[in-house]
This record gives C-alpha cells, structure tokens and sequence, in this order.
C-alpha cells in the first residue's frame, strides 16, 4: 500500500507519516513551510493545481491522506479569499489528482461544519455558522461528489506534545505557562471534546485496514470547557492550578465566535469496535510519554 499525505509536517500529518514510518509503510508526504529531514518528501502548494495532480500522477498512491488547510478560524473570517482558495480550491486539486489514479482520499474535517447548537452523529445535515466551517464542508462535498472511495474524519481541538516548527495548543500552553508559574487565563464559555492525536491516528489506521468509507466523527469523549480542561491538565501534570483564572470569550473581542464541538462518535465503536479516549486518558498518555516534561 503507497500512501501519500497531504500536509505531512503538521501536527495531524505528521503524526500519521510516524506511525506509518514506524510499520514500515510506503509513504511519502508534502510539506510547504516546514521540511522534516526525511526521504520521500515533496513541497508543495495545494493552491497549485498543476502541480498537485502532477505530483500525484507522478507517486501514484493507493490512499492519499489531506491534512493541509487553514485551520485558524479568524484568518479565514479575515481573509475569505485565501481560505477559499486552500481549504477548498485546494481540496478540488488534490481530488482531481486522485482521479487520475483512483486513489481513495481520506479528508481531516473539523465539527466546524455544525453551528454547535446540540450534539451531531454523522447522519446529522451540517449547518455551519464561521466561514472557516463553511470551507471546510464545501471540501466535504467536493470529496463527496467525486465517486472516488473515501472517508471525511471530522475531529476536534487535537492535542499532543508538538515539533519546534508546528502550531501550539491548548495543553502545551497550560502546561508552560504553569510551569514557568504565569497567571493562565481559560476561557469558561467554550465548549470541545478534545482528541487526543496519536488516539485520532490509530482510529484512522484501523478504518483503513478495515477498509470502511463514508463519514466518521473521530474525536474525544469527553464534552467539556476550556477552563476545566485546564484544571485537569493541571491535575495531571502535577501543576499549581490556581494559576488558572476564568474568562469569558467576551473580553478576546475576536472577529468570529466559536461555536461548540460536540461531535458524538458512537458509529466509530460501531464500525470498528474502538473507543476514543477521553481527557484524563489522553494527558495520561501524554505523560508517559514525557514524564520529565
């Protein structure tokens, strides 16, 4: 099986080219900023739609992997034009590539494509309420509609320990922040159900090698705020949690308002018999990992 992935030095992407690597797959993978010091790896602008089906063409994978994409949601709120052009013009050339080799495509989504009202399984209709959900679902359905074998992978707030070159997130700016004994504040008004990133790989693994297709949510168990998320971090890495303090997304004055993930992944045990772990799990494991962070 050659694979090919997408955005193969984020934080997602990345982890799958590790794992892949480790099991001593065929794999290569494209990079646009930051260059991991690998063999098989190709730069690219998705933007490009030569390029893109050309590099394709010339690898021929069997499974192509999409991880690459805006994921800041106010700079697509701020600059619609370029979120268009990756998140969506840039899917429609990976998928024309694809075509030309009948490689499945399997897309990371994000539960932006719902307005966070209520909890959604995947035969919920999507009815996104940012631009950058907006984006993402038009990807969906571009992938939807090209007759090529599948799987769209919606998830959401990923977490793991990070590469020097890759964006943060919400546990490595608690966990820092208390470490070097700074105030931390947390917003208390959103809402996710974080995932765990090496959880969210095995969970795409297994739905290859059981050669599932369709929409799947692969996200975390728990539903919870950024504020208690914070708390448990703390409690788990053994850090002063009163540093942490409170606030209301009010006060950030950001161009968009976040809207709730709350993706319910009950068809993902159902299918595969796996269970996405929860936030104590998945910073448990992360310690292990680390256990002189």
């Amino acid at each position: 099986m050659r694979y090919l992935i997408i955005g193969g030095t984020g934080v997602i992407g990345n982890k799958i080219v590790q794992h892949l690597l480790l099991k001593k797959e065929d794999v290569m993978f494209t990079f646009l900023n930051n260059r991991q010091i690998f063999e098989n790896s190709y730069l690219l602008d998705i933007q490009d739609s030569v390029k893109t089906k050309n590099l394709i063409k010339k690898i021929k994978p069997d499974i192509v992997i999409h991880c690459a994409a805006i994921s800041n949601i106010d700079l697509c709120e701020t600059n619609k034009e370029l979120a268009e052009s990756i998140n969506v013009l840039g899917t429609k050339n990976i998928v024309e590539g694809c075509l030309k080799v009948n490689a499945k495509i399997i897309y990371v989504s994000t539960s932006f494509v719902f307005d966070g009202k209520r909890k959604y399984t995947e035969n919920d209709s999507a009815t996104p309420s940012t631009f950058y959900g907006q984006t993402k679902l038009k990807g969906e359905q571009i992938i939807q509609e090209s007759n090529l074998p599948y799987l769209i992978l919606r998830t959401d707030q990923p977490y793991c320990w990070i590469e020097k070159w890759q964006h943060t997130n919400s546990v490595i700016r608690v966990i820092n922040s208390l470490k070097n004994n700074k105030k931390f504040f947390e917003i208390e008004d959103w809402f996710n159900v974080p995932t765990y990133v090496p959880d969210f790989v095995n969970a795409t693994m297994k739905l290859i090698e059981s050669k599932k297709e369709g929409i799947f949510h692969v996200s975390g168990t728990d539903f919870i705020n950024r504020y208690e998320w914070a708390k448990i971090t703390s409690k788990i890495f053994q850090l002063n949690s009163n540093l942490i303090e409170s606030v209301n997304s009010s006060v950030l004055n950001l161009p968009t308002k976040r809207v709730d993930g709350n993706l319910n992944n009950d068809k993902l045990f159902q299918e595969i018999g796996m269970r996405m772990m929860g936030i104590e799990e998945g910073l448990k494991e992360m310690l292990k990992e680390n256990p002189k962070c």
